[in-house]
């Protein structure tokens, strides 16, 4: 068979300890773990593992791609992604301008026979059945592909964005066979969303923040139950829990030097608590180079189990920082303030900048925010939404920063 087939642990290993020699890694955060190198010389494929896609059927790899990064420059990323068992692939008709969904088309232009092994995922931000047959018809040309595995309306706030016209045209584009499976993807008001989709019927897969700073939450355990329940595919996302600004804490020393000593950074242990989670079929991870890859895909071999005071440790620590992560819940902020003020996104665009040094994205995302609105953000009264707020942010000043920032 071909050296493809056979790619073992040991090779995997190698490679992942060249591409993370150096200060790079360090930085990053993302060093392979002893447990899983330990795994040398078995002669097993270095595979991510599967799991079931709640009850639809589909089998998805608990690591997904996240495609918001130049993915026309990156043709072999993916296709060691495939080779290392990355099948899940996730984008929108929005990333990098539509350049993520051309991206993979130029894949499957080069490599037509790999469409078959990929689980696809992309998202329309129209919520209108014009607008999602534009946009779906235009995502199926970007990326060569006769289907979309499973489509997701983007960015969902409050379930009054979708209705029985909705459902009627995702049953007629599963019928003219341009979709396998549809749902949405959210980053605000989860709890709400995931327990009003699990009585509607007719979701099957649904992309939400979670981690462990909100998965835990009585809300949050019963919306995954009952998603679980109704059979819904759950994709986890924003999986890092990160913020604006990482304020160093004694918790945050001792639980890097802990993770550390077991074998894999905190990083990678934040990835782990989520795939301890049965009910979550993967997790989507933006990895737009070689070294997040690599380290990535050992956390999802590796089989150590987090202990009760690993995660007692990630709660404290969680709950020593909860002032500089908003948790998403905007509709409890956001009512409060009269005017306008998109409170949860903004706070979502400093996180890029900050957390992931994604300066441009954030920028680009901040500038899309109507003019007026983003005009008037400074002359705002955010006193209740501030009393109001569970994880005590300091909007106003949160707010002003990303004006200056951003803007």
């Amino acid at each position: 068979m071909s050296h493809e087939r056979h790619f073992s642990r040991r090779d995997f290993f190698k490679t992942a300890g060249i591409v993370g020699a150096g200060s790079v890694l360090a930085a990053a955060g993302t060093l392979p773990p002893r447990s899983a190198l330990a795994a040398e010389g078995k002669g097993e494929s270095a595979r991510v593992p599967t799991r079931p896609f709640g009850k639809t059927g589909a089998q998805v790899s608990i690591l997904s791609l996240g495609g918001m990064f130049d993915i026309p420059s990156n043709q072999l990323l993916l296709n060691q992604a495939l080779k290392w068992g990355v099948t899940y692939w996730d984008t929108a008709d929005c990333y990098e301008g539509g350049n993520s969904e051309l991206g993979i088309g130029q894949f499957f232009s080069r490599y037509p026979e790999k469409r078959k092994e990929v689980f696809l995922v992309t998202k329309s931000d129209s919520r209108d059945p014009k607008g999602m047959t534009e946009l779906l018809d235009r995502s199926l040309e970007r990326m060569k592909t006769d289907y979309i595995d499973l489509y997701l309306i983007h960015g969902m706030k409050s379930m009054d964005e979708i209705n029985t016209d909705t459902k009627a045209w995702a049953e007629k584009a599963k019928s003219q066979g341009k979709i396998k499976l549809f749902g949405f993807s959210t980053h605000s008001n989860m709890e709400d969303l995931l327990l009003a989709a699990a009585k509607l019927g007719w979701i099957d897969g649904i992309m939400t923040t979670y981690n462990f700073r909100v998965m835990d939450s009585d809300k949050m355990k019963a919306a995954v139950e009952a998603c679980s329940k109704a059979g819904i595919g759950l994709t986890a996302m924003k999986t890092q829990g990160g913020g604006w600004v990482r304020n160093l804490v004694e918790t945050d020393l001792e639980m890097t030097d802990r993770f550390i000593k077991l074998g894999f950074t905190d990083k990678q242990a934040k990835l782990k608590v989520v795939w301890e989670k049965p009910e979550i079929a993967s997790i989507c991870s933006q990895m737009p180079n070689m070294t997040i890859l690599t380290a990535n895909i050992a956390a999802a071999l590796n089989q150590t189990k987090l202990s009760a005071a690993d995660l007692e440790l990630m709660q404290r620590y969680a709950s020593e920082t909860a002032s500089g992560y908003c948790a998403g819940c905007t509709q409890i902020c956001e009512p409060t303030v009269c005017g306008a003020a998109p409170i949860g996104d903004i706070l979502r665009y400093l996180m890029y900048y900050h957390s992931y040094g994604d300066h441009d994205r954030a920028r680009s995302l901040f500038a899309q925010i109507p003019t007026a609105t983003r005009d008037r953000l400074l002359s705002l009264d955010y006193a209740m939404a501030e009393s109001s707020c569970p994880q005590r942010l300091p909007i106003a000043r949160l707010l002003e920063e990303a004006s200056i920032v951003l803007g």
